[in-house]
């Protein structure tokens, strides 16, 4: 999947990379690292491979009531506003370390999910195995066509990111660069912002952003459901991709 950057006859190309902040905004609960603790779980007790093999009853149990709580989630005005960009005739790439299906359900078509899917399920001994749950979740003795038991499609903390070299790729070919609703301190994804080409702009919105802002980030101190929609209102209306003068 070569992604090369635009040229003079391609439509300017913005590549998104959305964190926790973006979804919370919907009211989807993020995980807080500080604590160690996960809607009242250890972590390691429910998002990790060791975890799965101790107890799989509770991680298909906890994942199913995330599950439930993505599906009564909606789209907010960042997701929409990224979805009316890609109508206008923008190119919008999508790098998300969210798990739920909100870009696509806004309308978004070009997402590309580094930590997997919730709304999917996959074999415990071959991970090209996924299967769509477009009801209901995971139970016990649901197996894989290779009859093993299925496990939620997301990569568990110790677990390799599969599609970072993916990432890497559409982030290169960027030319300009909103990171949104994320500290960037997940790694491997903090490491992507290296992966984009030299000289182009990366502005990051959150609530946080003049403290969380690397070096040569520009930094948009508002909610993505604010800050996203007021950026996309101003490169639909110039036709371009640009940083603003708040910014």
């Amino acid at each position: 999947m070569s992604q090369q950057r635009s040229s003079r006859q391609d439509p300017p190309h913005l590549v998104v990379l959305s964190g926790a902040g973006i979804s919370a905004e919907s009211g989807i609960q993020t995980f807080r690292a500080s604590d160690g603790l996960w809607e009242n779980h250890a972590v390691r007790d429910v998002a990790t491979p060791e975890g799965f093999k101790r107890d799989p009853a509770l991680v298909l149990r906890f994942y199913d009531q995330r599950r439930r709580q993505v599906r009564k989630a909606k789209p907010n005005s960042a997701h929409q506003a990224l979805a009316a960009l890609e109508q206008e005739g923008f190119r919008v790439s999508i790098v998300t370390q969210n798990i739920d299906d909100l870009h696509e359900r806004a309308g978004s078509r070009h997402v590309l999910h580094l930590h997997g899917e919730i709304l999917m399920a996959r074999s415990s001994v071959d991970e090209r195995l996924r299967y769509p749950l477009t009801k209901g979740g995971i139970a016990l003795g649901d197996l894989c066509d290779k009859g093993s038991q299925l496990r939620p499609d997301v990569v568990w903390f110790g677990e390799a990111v599969p599609y970072y070299m993916d990432a890497c790729e559409i982030v290169a070919g960027a030319d300009l660069l909103l990171v949104v609703g994320t500290s960037l301190a997940v790694m491997p994804a903090a490491m992507l912002l290296e992966c984009a080409p030299s000289g182009i702009d990366t502005l990051l919105v959150d609530p946080q952003a003049k403290q969380l802002a690397p070096y040569g980030v520009t930094a948009i101190s508002k909610p993505a459901g604010q800050g996203v929609p007021e950026l996309v209102s101003l490169w639909r209306r110039e036709k371009r991709l640009w940083v603003p003068d708040f910014a």
